[in-house]
Parts: structure tokens; C-alpha cells; sequence
């Protein structure tokens, strides 16, 4: 059905990427390619002063590992990124530049601030130029 799909990690939630990761390897076609990605959000210049040296490079390791583990525990051929920025625009800037087809994503239990500024998953089902498959 796709011969493209994206699946962007919480990493605070990994069972809800490997249930993703499940759903993407019986909705690709043969020849397609998953991808996993973690977006790891720019500290502000004002806290990472206080923060250990390297702690973001240190931060983006760990989440490739992660990855990594999620892929071989799993079996399914898939590759791997991680991103720095805001969720939102990386996930859609990322699905544009590498002509996905289809982003599958978690969504999490509404809080207060999701209704007045949104989500990551509503701004990415809001502005995404392909098919968007969230999953609850």
C-alpha cells in the first residue's frame, strides 16, 4: 500500500512505537522502507548553560540507540534518524524532503495546553502532505 512510511518516536513511550512499528511492516509494500525518527528539541541558549557539557550531543546517542534496539528487537528492516529542532516542523520538513507516503504516529491523552496551542500529532495530521495514521 506505501512505499514510504514515517514513524516519529516518543522515546518516553516506546511501546507505543513498537506497536507502530508493527502496524507500518503490514501496511508496506514490498520494497518499501520504514523509517524511525526521534526529534530531539533545542534547549534554549539560557538553560543550557546549566546543563552538562555535550549534554544534547550526549542526548541524540542515547536516542539513536534506542532506535536501534527498537529495529533489531523487532526484526523489521527499517532505518533510523534522529532530528534536533521542534517535533512539529522536523516531522513535516522530514516527511517532505524524503518523499514519504505515509507518517504513523501515537497520540497521547489531550491535556489543556494540547486545545489551546495543539499537539505535535494535530499539527502534523494539520500541515503533512501525505497521509497521517494516528493511533490511539
Amino acid at each position: 500500500m506505501f512505499k514510504n512510511i514515517l514513524i516519529p518516536v516518543d522515546l518516553g513511550d516506546i511501546s507505543r512505537a513498537t506497536d507502530n512499528f508493527k502496524r507500518a511492516a503490514e501496511l508496506i509494500d514490498d520494497g518499501g522502507k520504514i523509517t524511525l525518527i526521534n526529534v530531539v528539541e533545542d534547549i534554549p541558549t539560557y538553560v543550557e548553560f546549566e546543563m552538562p557539557e555535550n549534554y544534547a550531543a550526549k542526548h541524540m546517542v542515547t536516542a539513536q540507540d534506542h532506535l536501534e534496539n527498537i529495529v533489531k528487537n523487532e526484526g523489521i528492516k527499517a532505518g533510523f534518524d534522529v532530528l534536533r529542532g521542534r517535533p512539529g516542523p522536523a516531522i513535516l520538513d522530514y516527511a517532505e524532503e524524503n518523499d514519504i507516503d505515509l507518517i504513523i504516529m501515537a497520540s497521547h491523552k489531550p491535556e489543556l495546553m494540547d486545545y489551546l496551542i495543539g499537539s505535535t500529532a494535530a499539527r502534523v495530521v494539520r500541515h503533512a502532505k501525505c497521509s497521517v495514521m494516528v493511533i490511539r
